[in-house]
């Protein structure tokens, strides 16, 4: 993890305080004694000792000197620099996924006859480590309407270890008032992870308006070109260095040095890339949202959205995901979907290529069928992942499947 860097310094930004785009590409920088322009890729599984004296020591965390790569990798405690200083966050652990991520930040929190209290509008996976994994071993999970304050109040009136949520949502752009929901959650004695992947590093910062723990599926924007899985918990030293280091050492979901050297080359273009797709997906919800075959638009930097005034409050832009709802339901869906010929059907998203996918039999199908109208998904939900193509070749290949 970032806050423990055996073998090299915390990075050449630390303790200056440079802009977001500066830490971008240069934060956690570490040369090796070749003095390389390019950050060094490490593809090792081990290291050696100058004495046996010198692996008790490191073991016993004596000393500074990495152990085996799944405890940590100088290429991966580069990307867990540069991010930690991105996000402005204490301490940073890189994980194999985004979804590992996600779990390992609920688990280093949760034990059973814990409590957690969470918005049902999820990414379909995190709503199954919720529903089905956690309470399998004695945690109770409670599930409120993301946006309903009045709501989350009365669920945290009870004791709670932990609050989770998604803001903007995944698929259904329903934001979370970050501090209110916070102040709440904190009064129950409960910590809050937010699952910023749609937010990204650069247009939402979590921490900033009290949550305790961020989350990122490193795979989306930081990566954001097709390549590799990533992820990552970001929070205080006490928390990453304790439970989520435990929990990562001896569980092992951890990232491979050729991931974290792709993704420390992301973070480098990660603004230039989610502001011009940001742009562009205004642009794309803008002429959606005048179709005469769309029933609904969602995107927080829309005046229609629902929460455009929270959004504007806590994000510095909309994101790059844009949310629609076609008339007619899944076949209508599915001949939009097959009708394109620039944007690609795939259930990845934050890609500089433009992404199609239908939430509710894909990215979601594991819901209930109730479980998907409770948060708004119906069959004519189509999500599209805007990317870097002119955004007019993206709005003329919507508008000929729409027909």
């Amino acid at each position: 993890m970032s806050e423990v860097t055996p073998g090299m310094g915390a990075g050449e930004l630390a303790g200056r305080a440079f802009r977001p785009d500066t830490i971008a590409v240069r934060g956690g920088l570490a040369r090796s004694n070749f003095d390389e322009t390019a950050e060094a890729l490490y593809l090792t599984s081990g290291f050696v000792y100058e004495s046996a004296e010198q692996a008790e020591a490191a073991f016993k965390d004596e000393v500074e000197h990495f152990i085996y790569s799944r405890y940590g990798n100088p290429t991966v405690t580069m990307f867990e620099e540069r991010l930690r200083q991105l996000e402005g966050a204490q301490a940073c652990f890189a994980t194999a996924s985004g979804m590992s991520a996600v779990f390992v930040a609920l688990a280093a929190l949760l034990g059973q006859g814990d409590r957690v209290v969470s918005s049902r509008g999820l990414f379909g996976s995190c709503f199954v480590i919720l529903d089905e994994i956690l309470p399998r071993w004695g945690v109770e999970t409670v599930f409120v309407d993301g946006p309903d304050l009045d709501q989350w109040r009365e669920a945290l009136t009870v004791p709670t270890q932990a609050v989770f949520f998604e803001t903007p949502s995944n698929p259904m752009q329903e934001l979370v008032d970050m501090r209110a929901v916070s102040d709440l959650a904190h009064a129950a004695g409960a910590q809050v992870v937010v699952d910023n992947v749609f937010g990204t590093p650069v247009f939402s910062k979590p921490l900033e308006h009290g949550a305790d723990i961020v989350v990122y599926s490193a795979t989306k924007h930081i990566d954001g070109q097709g390549r590799t899985l990533g992820g990552a918990v970001l929070g205080t030293s006490e928390f990453v260095n304790g439970p989520v280091k435990n929990l990562m050492r001896h569980t092992g979901p951890s990232m491979s040095p050729f991931n974290a050297w792709v993704l420390v080359k992301g973070l480098e273009t990660l603004s230039l890339r989610v502001e011009k797709q940001a742009a562009n997906a205004l642009a794309v919800a803008e002429a959606l949202e005048a179709h005469p075959r769309v029933a609904k638009v969602l995107y927080p930097w829309l005046a229609s959205h629902p929460q455009h005034e929270l959004a504007r409050r806590q994000m510095l832009g909309g994101g790059t995901v844009v949310t629609f709802e076609i008339d007619g339901g899944k076949d209508e869906a599915f001949a939009l979907m097959n009708g394109l010929r620039v944007v690609d059907i795939s259930n990845n998203l934050g890609d500089a290529k433009s992404m199609v996918t239908h939430p509710a039999t894909t990215t979601h199908r594991r819901l209930t069928p109730e479980a998907r109208a409770a948060v708004g998904i119906t069959d004519g939900t189509v999500r599209i992942s805007v990317g870097l193509e002119d955004p007019l070749d993206v709005i003329e290949d919507l508008v000929r499947g729409l027909g």
